[in-house]
């Protein structure tokens, strides 16, 4: 189940359908089963208390995944900052949609097992957005 959740009002054109099944589309290619996902977009602030309580990091982000995975069943919780959003979609010169499906398909690709630490995987990472991106 892919619940999304917007507190910030921000997807009011947004194809939650066609998202929900884009996104199961990307567990099962990655080779997964899916679990329980709920997408809750959010303003900075909101976003930089669950930093700050649940991670002890006190910076903006766009995305923070809690993992409840179980062996191959991909479930999270995944909270997005709108702002961060919009802020990245004009650094990067792409649409606003654009950068949410990137932030949203990043964050299952960590429940999925990948990581972003090292430069090795955040090429990995970066290729398999661009990938799935192609197939929204």
């Amino acid at each position: 189940m892919i619940e999304v959740v917007d507190d910030s009002n921000y997807l009011p054109h947004f194809n939650v359908l066609r998202f929900q099944q884009w996104i199961e589309s990307v567990v099962m290619e990655e080779g997964k089963c899916l679990g329980e996902l709920c997408f809750v977009f959010g303003s900075d602030d909101w976003l930089l208390e669950y930093n700050r309580t649940y991670l002890q990091h006190d910076y903006y982000t766009d995305i923070i995944t809690f993992d409840y995975c179980s062996e191959d069943d991909v479930s999270g919780d995944l909270l997005i900052s709108v702002e961060r959003v919009d802020d990245n979609a004009k650094d990067n010169n792409v649409p606003r949609e654009t950068e949410i499906l990137r932030v949203c398909v990043h964050g299952v690709l960590h429940l999925c097992g990948y990581g972003d630490k090292s430069s090795d995987e955040v090429l990995v990472m970066r290729q398999k957005e661009d990938a799935y991106l192609c197939t929204y």
